[in-house]
């Protein structure tokens, strides 16, 4: 007698019945569920995980890809392990280094059934490549896209910069840089005609030297800093950072220099990581967990056969003292 066979003997259900509690059927009432599930506890019943999947025809597994893994991806890859994991999904990441070869291999492994649905976090390879896997299996995307056919969750970074360049303007700045992330992007995009049509509306200098492209990280922000004491004769008097570990290495590196902030330089980063409120730094908050929710919940129609509700999203304001 099989292990199910006995669970069902002794809970005084059918073999089905045990079936749809292991799978998580909503056709199972509340007191069934947890006699049956007390029962395998007892047990000791570990279901085997690839016959469950076998019998549901999915793998229960959802494949991530990402160029890289740096504090901002790993939030949206917490969210999202969390939400898929409730409805039993498991995730693997894959990381491609910008390699297009490697980053083809988790599309490969969606043709070939081995995972369920793709979320792409970053990717390099073209757009219109891409969306031909879509008929594989469903795929989302929390970078922005240019293709229709792969959806995103990606919200327009136009309305979070325009946030923080009216907080800037607000307090009365007027000379304000840029310190932009990867060139190409959509989001980057998006910041550059925020800041040229703000500062157009308000007839506030744009000067090319205070724009900086593909800055990331800590150290890209202190050498902006660095950079930017180049010309003392037209510094900025506030700058605009791709992310907060960036607008960190701005903050630090302006100390260094004896620089006073905000009253020499004002910073605003982006995201609203722990470091942020850590070093006190005005950011924009950037519903990142949401995001990450809803790219599950775009996928649950394939995955779990019902279509979820949406978060509606908005970027907010935080101040601190670095405004």
């Amino acid at each position: 007698m099989s292990n199910l066979d006995q669970i069902a003997k002794l809970a005084g259900f059918s073999k089905a019945t045990v079936s749809r509690v292991l799978n998580q059927s909503p056709h199972v009432s509340h007191e069934t569920r947890t006699k049956i599930l007390k029962i395998m506890q007892e047990m000791d019943y570990v279901p085997n995980r690839n016959a469950i999947s076998l019998s549901k025809g999915q793998t229960l597994q959802i494949g991530i890809i990402t160029s890289t893994i740096n504090e901002i991806v790993l939030a949206f890859l917490d969210s999202f392990v969390e939400i898929a994991g409730q409805y039993s999904f498991q995730t693997i990441i894959y990381t491609s280094g910008e390699d297009k070869k490697k980053e083809l291999q988790a599309f490969e492994d969606l043709k070939r059934k081995r995972i369920d649905a793709l979320v792409i976090i970053s990717c390099v390879n073209d757009t219109d490549l891409l969306s031909t896997y879509c008929k594989y299996g469903p795929i989302v995307s929390w970078q922005r896209m240019e293709h229709t056919a792969i959806r995103s969750v990606a919200m327009d970074q136009y309305e979070g910069y325009m946030l923080a360049l009216q907080h800037l303007i607000q307090k009365g700045y007027t000379r304000i840089a840029n310190a932009f992330g990867r060139p190409s992007s959509i989001n980057t995009q998006s910041r550059q005609r925020a800041y040229e049509h703000i500062m157009s509306e308000h007839n506030l200098p744009i000067l090319q030297h205070w724009n900086h492209s593909s800055i990331y990280n800590i150290r890209d922000g202190e050498q902006v800093v660095r950079d930017l004491l180049q010309r003392r004769d037209e510094f900025p008097e506030a700058i605009l950072c791709a992310n907060d570990y960036v607008a960190v290495g701005i903050l630090c590196e302006a100390r260094r220099q004896s620089l006073s902030v905000p009253e020499d330089l004002a910073i605003i980063g982006f995201d609203n990581t722990e470091l942020a409120h850590t070093m006190g730094i005005t950011t924009v908050q950037n519903p990142i967990m949401g995001q990450a929710q809803n790219a599950f919940f775009m996928l649950s129609p394939q995955l779990i056969g019902r279509q979820m509700e949406l978060h509606s999203l908005e970027y907010s304001l935080i101040e601190r003292t670095t405004t």
